[in-house]
Parts: C-alpha cells; structure tokens; sequence
C-alpha cells in the first residue's frame, strides 16, 4: 500500500510572545496541499525482525533517526500490532523548507500501521502520539485546514463552510537553494521583542475577520518571520517584488521558511510565476504549481 504524505503550508502565522518556559505562542492557520511525499509499505524482506526505510533522495536518513522509523517504533511501543515493514520514501517536500515534511512523513507511517495492523492503537492514543513525535505532526492526522495555538498542541479544525472557502486554492510554492535554521529565527524574534511579536489579540482579530468574511484570504495573509528572515536573506524580497512587480502576485514566508508563496488566481497560467522564480533563484529553486487540499490520500 501507499499513504500520501502532504506538504503544508502556513498561511497566517502570528508569533504573539515568549513563554515562561523558553518557547513561543502562536497563532497560525495551517493548510494542508495536494503535493507532498509518498510512503510506500511491504513486507520487510525475508520477514524481517525489525521495520526498515529506503529513500533515494539525497541527504535524507534512512536510519533511526527518519520520524518515520521513530513514529513507527513509538507505535510498536504503545501497543501497536503489525509485520514488520519496508517503508519506501518517495520525496518531494524538500527539507528545511517550513513545509512540514518529516513531520508528515512520520503521521503517514502511523496511518499505514493503521490499516495494516493486527492490532490497531485506539483512535484516541494516535493524537497524544503524534505530538510526541514533533510539534507539527498532530495537524496532519485530520489532513484539513487547522487553526494552531499555543507553542502548536492546541489544534482547532475549521467548520466545513471555512475549509470550503480554501479547498482548491491555486497557490505557487517556492524554495531557495538554502534553509533557514529555525532556532535562529525564534532567536530573532526575541531579540527584537516586544515589537516583534504580534499582540494576541490582535493575532486572534485578524484571524476572526477572516473567518466572518469580512476580510478576503488575500488580507489575512502575514507571517512574524517575514521582517527578520527578509530583512537577512536578500534572495526572499528580492523575488518578492518581482513578482510583485511582473505579475502582481504576493509573496510570503511559510513556517520560519526558507519556503514561500503566493496565491494564484483562478485560471491563470503559473508559467511566468514559475519562470520568475528560476531567474531570481537559479537551478537550485525548488518551483511547483499547487493546490489547497482538504485530507489525506491513501490506496
């Protein structure tokens, strides 16, 4: 069998302070896409004794290390009943994008143990293990748009009118040749607290706006990393304003990046957009036409 693994994206991401425990909160609205990774299962050859992953993408691990060997040894562990497994990673979310690829990659091991199991866990233990695997990896169980909070464990899934206003949205998604260190951009924000941050209320406001139809997708749109991680990386504002400029289309960060995008209207060609992304950012670019999607995939 095979379980899609989506990429996501961050379509508002208000950073709103600094924890007493080192942390931040947040307020984001997160959208998963029709283009993400697959993880294929089999029989681990010869019978196994153990779960194994194969991935012929560059740099990526294959050992204990991968979320998906660790969410699959975290299964086991809490109960979980299964042969052992050959998962094969097929990938295309590029890594240390803020697209949530691990983190994907991680749930869809859980779903196909799942479907697979002699022993399935109880629907109910699945979230609790999820968050322990990594901040990102709740929001993917359910596959449809969410509303993040806290430091990312307090998930609020949108009512289907709202998803509906999302479903299907055009959007390009973009990487340069580089990642960006997340750390380092949490350490940003606090440097230049308090005016880094977005007041909670104000965060919440906004989102409120967006969700009564009173404010377009387009004006909800922002991200707290965009002022530090633009103002470091030169290459990110500077393919925003030809975009900008060229096609009128707008550019945001996603998660702390190195990944951006931009909405795009509904039947219009992405080819320029694409071509605009190469010129600026060289063969290196990561470029794809895209959708909003609304769940998970699986077959």
């Amino acid at each position: 069998m095979s379980v899609f693994a989506p990429a996501k994206l961050n379509l508002y991401l208000a950073v709103t302070g600094r924890r007493t425990d080192g942390f931040h909160d947040l307020v984001s609205l997160v959208v998963p896409l029709d283009y993400g990774d697959t993880l294929g299962l089999e029989p681990a050859r010869g019978g196994g004794g153990a779960d194994e992953l194969e991935c012929a993408a560059p740099g990526v691990p294959t050992d204990a290390s991968n979320l998906v060997l660790k969410a699959a040894a975290a299964w086991r562990a809490a109960g979980g009943r299964a042969p052992w497994q050959r998962f094969v990673l097929e990938k295309r979310t590029p890594a240390g994008a803020g697209m949530g690829g691990g983190s994907s990659d991680a749930v869809a091991a859980l779903r196909g143990l799942q479907e697979l199991a002699d022993t399935p866990l109880p629907a109910a233990a699945l979230g609790p293990l999820a968050a322990a695997l990594g901040s990102d990896c709740p929001l993917f169980l359910g596959g449809w748009p969410t509303i993040m909070r806290g430091r990312g464990e307090r998930l609020e899934a949108l009512a289907p009118q709202e998803r509906s206003r999302l479903a299907g949205q055009r959007v390009l998604v973009c990487r340069p040749g580089f990642g960006i260190d997340t750390p380092w951009a949490y350490g940003r924000l606090a440097a230049g607290a308090p005016g880094s941050y977005l007041a909670a209320e104000e965060a919440e406001a906004r989102l409120a706006a967006w969700r009564k139809g009173e404010i377009g997708l387009e004006e909800l749109l922002a991200n707290s990393f965009e002022r530090v991680v633009f103002a470091k990386f030169a290459a990110l504002p500077a393919l925003a304003a030809r975009l900008r400029e060229r096609l009128g289309l707008h550019l945001h960060l996603t998660g702390s990046g190195s990944a951006c995008f931009a909405l795009l209207p509904q039947g219009g060609d992405a080819a320029a957009a694409m071509a605009e992304v190469g010129e600026a950012w060289g063969v290196e670019a990561f470029a794809v036409e895209t959708r909003v999607g609304g769940g998970g995939k699986s077959g």
